[in-house]
């Protein structure tokens, strides 16, 4: 399969040649002729299976031909909810669309930088702008824009958007959107309720759902358990015994970011540190440092499991496992993309086992627990809800709820 043969037009092939791409994924082959016939789409697909340029393709082919903007006029709307993301995804669509005629205009709108300049880049209008919920807010209570011409909307992992953390956001937004518009989902993960609204939110949508191997990242998953005060020295050590150069460490606190980042430093390693406190400039420093390879060790919070395209990125290491057990393809999915293998490895301790199995258990998982010689973990787990052990789910009614063992993990890891 080519991507002639799915409707792609000759101007946008030859960009896609131009950066090495012959053949679409499988998610790229189901979604982009739907896209072009006008279609609601609703993806899940795994990270690093090309979601973005499935709707990018198609957003860009569709611009062609198309008159002049009004003024504060935006044509298509990507919703993110990283300024990461809002960044990586601007640069696919700037990139596959100076080869068309007029190249189009793409502007990114996100939080944590002077607003002023989004507002002048917004006054003649934008045929892409691609924002975060919060900053297209505060622009269109600036008056910067209108959202009555936008014919397309994608939602860049629509899981985080539709959850709670959004949710208020969304619904105003949605609110000032044309009714008559398409409407793009696209995730690796969705939760049930997410889910719903959703699909309540498209017309007819076509539903792509890649799953069981289908495009699946090539990964190979560890789980190694140690005391949670080894953790540092485990990690050193692994690093001068595998070879370890490149690498992706994700952390549950900002503290714990800085903290570790500092350790490492004093052990040698160029390491930098990556979480939601840092401003706009200097996150987007280390990402660039990090992508160049002058940063080898990236401690980052979650701000980075979603929108970090790092190509060939060796390994990932969830140092504290994800609160939430979705985003646990998001981290380790920052491996293996666009068809390269790469490795994820968390470390367990005895107060994050119980969690760990709720992650396995959830994603169809079940990892050989290793232990690292002279690393062996001291520590004991402690006893499920009633003093019913869970290796085996404990007994029915009496079994702590989801929400608790969620809770328990958290506390175990805000020690970190």
């Amino acid at each position: 399969m080519s991507f002639a043969s799915l409707g792609v037009c000759p101007q946008l092939i030859a960009a896609l040649h131009h950066a090495g791409l012959d053949a679409p994924t499988p998610v790229q082959a189901e979604v982009v002729p739907a896209v072009l016939a006008g279609r609601d789409v609703q993806v899940q697909a795994p990270t690093g299976s090309g979601k973005t340029l499935a709707f990018v393709l198609p957003l860009l082919q569709r611009l062609i031909g198309e008159g002049l903007r009004g003024s504060r006029t935006v044509r298509q709307l990507v919703l993110v909810p990283t300024r990461e993301l809002a960044e990586q995804v601007a640069s696919v669509f700037n990139q596959h669309g100076r080869g068309l005629a007029r190249a189009p205009k793409v502007v990114v709108a996100i939080g944590g930088v002077s607003i002023n300049p989004q507002m002048l880049a917004l006054r003649g209008g934008a045929d892409v702008l691609v924002a975060t919920p919060g900053r297209l807010l505060d622009l269109l209570e600036h008056n910067a824009l209108l959202l009555d011409g936008v014919h397309a909307l994608v939602l860049d992992e629509a899981d985080r958007l539709l959850d709670l953390g959004f949710g208020e956001q969304m619904e105003q937004l949605l609110r000032l959107l044309p009714r008559q518009r398409q409407t793009l989902l696209f995730s690796a993960t969705y939760a049930e309720d997410a889910d719903a609204l959703a699909l309540a939110s498209l017309r007819d949508p076509l539903q792509v759902r890649l799953r069981d191997g289908q495009q699946a990242p090539d990964i190979v998953q560890r789980a190694i358990v140690v005391d949670e005060s080894r953790r540092n020295a485990l990690l050193q050590h692994l690093a001068e015994h595998e070879g370890w150069e490149q690498v992706l460490v994700f952390v549950a606190s900002q503290r714990t970011s800085e903290n570790l980042a500092q350790k490492l430093v004093k052990a040698g390693i160029q390491a930098e540190a990556l979480h939601g406190d840092l401003g706009q400039g200097r996150r987007s420093r280390v990402l660039q440092g990090f992508a160049d390879g002058r940063v080898k060790w990236l401690v980052a919070t979650d701000v980075a499991a979603r929108g970090i395209d790092i190509a060939g990125l060796p390994l990932v290491v969830n140092y504290d496992l994800p609160r939430s057990t979705e985003d646990y393809l998001h981290r380790i999915g920052r491996s293996g993309r666009a068809g390269a293998s790469g490795m994820a490895i968390s470390l367990v301790t005895a107060a994050s086992q119980a969690h760990m199995r709720l992650i396995e258990k959830r994603h169809r998982l079940r990892l050989v627990r290793e232990q690292v010689a002279g690393f062996e973990p001291q520590d004991v787990a402690p006893a499920a809800a009633g003093g019913v052990s869970d290796d085996n789910g404990g007994v029915k009614g009496k079994r702590p709820s989801k929400k608790d063992r969620l809770r328990a993990a958290a506390q175990g890891q805000d020690k970190a």
